[in-house]
């Protein structure tokens, strides 16, 4: 359910979850467990999620049938869409659960693959609201759009985190257990600063509280880069040597961000910006760390670029104590680059978007482009939408266009497991499993952790007979897009297909683990089908794995579920520069046109005046986004959908803490209960992402008492990240009043 994969164990009576509890002899979390992880007996039990699937009628009421009527009535409203313009009236948008389902993450590539097969061009998710910049910056500096090196928290001795709250997170971009009492052993042996416009949880429990404000993260960093240079701190380690190329570029380009033309911008005082630089020059092991609050800003391509940046200016790419590349015992396909990725270098802009001409970054346009292509009238209107584990409605900026917009579309399939802001809107809901019904294997996300596991999962409960599960939804909606009626493709021939078309393709693509494998060999040799299949793979030519008989006494999926508890095979190790960049020289490549082109809108910033108030972003350790509101347990306690105001602008505008407060933005207006509290800084608001339940057509009895208000009706679509297409949803200008009415 989060990045942190903690273990937990299970008592099951008489068919229903007993108790969960952390589980001690898990080779990864040791016993480590948050409120999330001990709810899933609850999700699971949760008698709104969906068991079958939802049609809807004309009134616009859904009614649960067979899965063959679904089936049938998916192929009734898609078919038409297909038969007029094809595929290219189609998307799909593809929500952040998919990332912690197996057999979605698995098969969203075939869906996505067989649609842009057939002519579909770009596709939706979060991530141009999430982890855009650091994909862009991983893709141009290290190869591949999802490698990035992880502060090494076990040695670090001098940690400085930008927009990251791993107290509610558990880890964004970087899987550890028990985050916090790592956190808490850094600032023992040295500091932890956090670099953020709100005291958070962290920043509380840090050693050093650096308020900032929102969207200049780039004007700061590039400050301390000149200052590290300025003062001859700069290290340049033998390790490093012809593996890094642009350094002294970089140092060029920082020249005229110095501390004290930043100060203004930032609002944080020349002399702590030369301090934080002198304390970073001086630690043994320092390292920067950044997540979503620094990606999701207007310049947060540059923010991430830049800490990489410092990094190695630092000395600690590579390095331990410092920035390393974790080493997975699973290999994915997501760690290669793609096929349509050819050439010598990535390339963005290949294509734009029908109405606002936004150009294509890692094939998706901006989430906020996605109302526009489907409700203004032209040749290659989006008629048809499939939405994957997704919220939209509510994650999305823009979210008040794309609610109307939804009813436009003649045919939205859904692959979901409630009746929620979005999938209200669909003609056909095709629920998946609960997570207890579902085999698991993390595979992604130990790409970011600090030491190299593997674990396994069986179901714990037998779905129901009859119940498809997710991939398999995926893959008949997938080989549907090439005239075959909905409930008469072929899955398993099609799982055939697409597994050995992507060994086939891997193995004869450079540089990666299936380079020059006889396809039909390995085809022959893995077991299972599906998601288990491809985890057979995985594992197989993974670092561990037996590469099929090629290394004796390796790893297969069979060896690794003799281990419940998992096996550790690893810890954070320096060295891996060789094996780890994948960029087209070998090196790590700091200055692309594609980023630094960007500067020059950077350096206009620094003469502009600062927006009386600005809108930011936040959670809650108990909430992951907009899923998890229906489960009671997680929802008890104060209410959490409020808007934090400084002490000095709440008396200014004239709210007070239980008050109603009036926000609103050039995208629109929202009126939400006002917390004033010394937690922000001045200049700053802050209102939690993924609520504003309570519609009608919803079907979810505790999100639904709990309503709160949708933080992305105020948050326009026009406010982007240039170089990486990620909207602003921290920073965005606004005004506060009291609600009057």
């Amino acid at each position: 359910m989060c990045e942190a994969m903690c273990g937990l164990r299970l008592q099951v009576v008489d068919g229903r979850v007993e108790s969960i509890r952390g589980n001690g002899e898990d080779v990864w979390s040791r016993g480590h467990v948050c409120p999330k992880g001990v709810s899933l007996g609850h999700l699971h039990d949760d008698p709104d999620r969906l068991r079958r699937p939802l049609v809807r009628r004309p009134d616009g009421s859904h009614v649960a049938v067979s899965w063959d009527d679904a089936l049938a009535e998916a192929e009734r409203v898609l078919r038409p869409v297909l038969a007029s313009d094809g595929a290219r009236a189609l998307t799909v948008y593809v929500g952040n659960p998919v990332a912690h389902n197996h057999g979605l993450g698995t098969h969203i590539g075939a869906l996505i693959g067989f649609a842009q097969a057939a002519g579909m061009q770009a596709y939706y998710s979060p991530g141009t609201v999430d982890q855009w910049p650091l994909n862009v910056v991983g893709s141009l500096l290290f190869g591949a759009m999802w490698s990035a090196p992880i502060p090494d928290l076990l040695r670090t001795d001098h940690l400085m985190m930008l927009g990251a709250n791993p107290a509610v997170s558990q880890g964004s971009m970087l899987s550890a257990p028990d985050i916090m009492g790592l956190l808490a052993s850094i600032a023992k042996r040295g500091r932890v600063v956090v670099i953020d416009p709100r005291r958070t949880q962290t920043a509380a429990r840090a050693s050093e509280w650096v308020p900032i404000q929102p969207g200049t993260d780039a004007l700061l960093l590039f400050a301390i880069l000149r200052t590290l240079d300025e003062h001859g701190w700069v290290r340049r380690p033998e390790h490093l040597r012809g593996r890094v190329v642009g350094l002294d570029e970089a140092l060029a380009l920082a020249d005229p961000f110095t501390p004290e033309r930043v100060g203004p911008a930032t609002g944080i005082a020349p002399t702590t910006i030369r301090r934080l630089a002198e304390q970073l020059a001086h630690a043994e092991n320092p390292v920067l760390y950044s997540r979503i609050g620094a990606c999701t800003q207007e310049f947060g391509t540059l923010a991430t670029w830049l800490v990489f940046v410092i990094n190695i200016a630092l000395g600690a790419l590579d390095r331990v104590g410092g920035a390393l590349f974790p080493k997975p015992a699973v290999w994915t396909p997501m760690l290669s680059k793609p096929p349509d990725q050819d050439g010598d270098g990535w390339r963005f802009g290949r294509f734009h978007s029908r109405v606002r001409h936004a150009p294509e970054v890692l094939g998706q346009f901006p989430v906020g482009c996605l109302a526009e292509e489907i409700d203004t009238p032209g040749d290659g209107r989006i008629r048809a939408l499939i939405t994957v584990a997704g919220n939209p409605a509510v994650s999305a900026p823009g979210a008040a266009r794309l609610s109307a917009a939804l009813p436009k579309l003649d045919a939205m399939i859904a692959i979901d497991s409630y009746l929620n802001e979005t999938t209200r809107h669909a003609h056909v809901i095709l629920p998946g499993l609960s997570p207890l019904e579902r085999s698991h294997i993390d595979d992604l996300y130990w790409m970011y952790s600090v030491a190299s596991c593997v674990k396994w999962s069986d179901p714990v409960f037998e779905p129901e007979a009859g119940r498809p599960q997710e991939w398999e939804l995926l893959l008949r909606l997938g080989g549907a897009l090439f005239g075959t009626p909905v409930p008469e493709v072929d899955v398993a021939a099609l799982d055939d297909l697409y597994v050995a078309g992507m060994i086939a393709t891997m193995s004869a693509l450079p540089d990666n683990p299936l380079t020059g494998i006889d396809a039909d060999i390995v085809m022959g040799a893995l077991d299972g089908r599906g998601p288990e299949r491809l985890a057979d793979l995985g594992i197989r030519v993974g670092p561990w794995g037996d590469r099929f008989g090629a290394r004796r006494g390796g790893l297969t999926l069979a060896e690794v579920r003799r281990h419940p508890d998992g096996l550790r095979l690893a810890e954070l190790e320096g060295g891996r520069l060789g094996e780890a960049v994948t960029t087209p020289s070998g090196q790590v490549e700091l200055i692309h046109a594609h980023i630094t082109d960007d500067i020059p809108r950077l350096r206009a910033r620094l003469d502009a005046p600062n927006p009386e108030l600005v809108l930011t972003s936040r959670r809650h350790l108990r909430s992951n986004n907009s899923w998890l509101h229906n489960v009671p347990t997680l929802m008890r306690g104060r209410d959490r959908c409020t808007l934090l105001i400084h002490p000095i602008d709440a008396a200014r505008v004239g709210v007070i803490t239980g008050g109603a407060a009036r926000v609103s933005t050039s995208e629109g207006a929202v009126t939400v209960t006002a917390e004033v509290t010394d937690e922000v800084m001045p200049g700053v608001v802050s209102l939690p992402h993924g609520w504003g339940h309570g519609l009608s057509g919803t079907q979810l009895g505790t999100a639904n008492r709990h309503p709160g208000v949708n933080s992305n009706l105020l948050n326009p679509t026009d406010l982007i990240d240039v170089p990486s297409n990620t909207h602003v949803v921290n920073g965005v200008p606004c005004q506060v009043g009291p609600d009057r009415q």
